[in-house]
């Protein structure tokens, strides 16, 4: 069915914009992997004000010639308030005032579509696929909530679908942002370059990576910090799975960025504001959490087990997605520098593409990371923001030890805030560095 004549008009206002706009400027992101797969619809998601958009212009300026218009780039962001009420049905005028505004190969060849925040028109995935079907033409689309891709897309485009991730930004980003030129190589750095970046990266485990944060007095940066927070539980979470106890979800988003990186059980957590007077059931604070993931704002680390039941019955750790959240929700007043360490280590690993869990040996002893890669090897990763002191030094190499014994495959890492955090004597099977230098790597 044809679109209104008012839609079909902003229709083809967004899209004229779209086609004669110069493209906007913006810090080039550095994505790990493939971002396009030929035949595949390329998902690009990631949390609220991550940068999602802006690396769809990225692509988009890859795409165009040096100098040229993005006519054959066309994007649209469907959460313009003007595209309310906005339904699959309607989208076939796009293509067909495409056709009309920009001419193209046959079948559309040569083009690349970008639908921000596609999710928000009921049934998207049909039209797509069928684009993908009848054109010959690259298709990206963007959104807030890992369902895009893990059901809806999985669902709908039946394979047809690849991911690209898009976290804060990392610290090689941020000093790119920033204008500050990277060390090139890591090793054999002198003393003034390793202090330079040791400050930068101290300010930026402060201020976390989302790009609007950057430059922003504390204050300033706080209050936007906290607005993010409250869009993604408000839209993400709330509107978008119709929750009613919005209450006890807000209890749960302060435990778990409050707590960043420590164990939480879920059994706990329900005893905990019961006896607060708090009702809510075990079933809805699984299925919070589980929100809450799927939209970015917290990333969940399982414990590394033989069996699923096993890993089901024991605590997750849970991190927020940026270190710049964790001040929101400490009420310690401390600085928590090892627990945003911690983080900092978990979201590039995640960028880099990697499966990670966390060990915990049959004595006890804990181990933050277990990390696998594509060909199959393994790498044991302790973070400790200064392990210089002997009884320190002791107690993380102990548990590296440990866990080796039960993956005596995986490589050992013990990573530090700086480079004098890094104890006088390893063992000869221990690596460590500092954390800017492992994530500069």
């Amino acid at each position: 069915m044809e679109a209104p004549t008012q839609l079909r008009q902003e229709l083809s206002e967004l899209l004229a914009e779209s086609l004669r706009n110069p493209l906007p400027p913006h810090t080039p992101r550095r994505v790990r992997g493939r971002t396009r797969f030929a035949g595949k619809v390329t998902a690009v998601v990631g949390m609220r004000r991550a940068g999602k958009t802006t690396f769809l212009h990225q692509l988009r300026r890859e795409w165009t010639r040096e100098g040229e218009a993005p006519c054959h780039a066309p994007y649209l962001s469907f959460e313009d308030d003007r595209l309310t009420g906005l339904e699959t049905r309607h989208l076939d005028f796009l293509l067909n005032e495409y056709d009309r505004l920009a001419p193209s190969g046959p079948d559309g060849a040569g083009v690349m579509w970008c639908f921000d925040e596609v999710h928000l028109v009921p049934g998207w995935e049909r039209f797509v696929r069928r684009v993908l079907d009848t054109r010959q033409v690259e298709v990206f689309v963007s959104g807030s909530s890992a369902a895009l891709l893990s059901r809806e897309i999985a669902t709908a485009l039946r394979g047809r679908a690849w991911q690209v991730l898009i976290h804060p930004f990392s610290f090689e980003e941020a000093l790119l942002h920033q204008g500050i030129a990277g060390p090139g190589e890591t090793e054999g750095l002198a003393r003034e370059e390793r202090m330079r970046l040791e400050r930068a990266f101290s300010a930026w485990l402060g201020t976390g990576g989302f790009p609007e944060a950057q430059g922003l007095e504390a204050a300033s940066r706080q209050q936007l910090l906290r607005d993010y927070v409250d869009v993604a539980i408000l839209r993400d979470v709330v509107e978008r799975h119709n929750v009613s106890n919005v209450t006890g979800l807000r209890w749960l988003v302060r435990q778990l960025l409050g707590n960043a990186g420590s164990l939480f059980s879920v059994e706990k957590f329900h005893a905990a504001v019961k006896s607060q007077g708090l009702a809510i059931a075990r079933d809805t604070v699984h299925r919070f959490l589980g929100y809450l993931e799927d939209c970015f704002l917290v990333r969940v680390v399982w414990m590394e087990a033989r069996s699923e039941r096993q890993r089901m019955v024991n605590p997750r750790k849970v991190y927020p997605v940026d270190t710049g959240l964790i001040p929101l929700f400490d009420r310690t007043g401390r600085a928590n520098v090892g627990r945003a360490l911690e983080t900092a280590v978990l979201v590039e690993l995640e960028r880099r593409r990697l499966d990670v869990t966390y060990v915990r040996t049959r004595k006890g002893y804990e181990v933050d990371f277990l990390v696998r890669f594509a060909d199959g090897r393994r790498e044991l990763i302790q973070v400790c923001a200064d392990a210089s002191d002997p009884v320190t030094a002791e107690r993380e190499l102990r548990a590296l030890e440990a866990a080796g014994e039960a993956f005596p495959d995986a490589r050992k890492l013990l990573l530090t805030l700086h480079g004098d955090g890094i104890p006088p004597e390893l063992p000869d099977d221990v690596a460590a560095k500092p954390v800017y230098i492992w994530a500069l790597q």
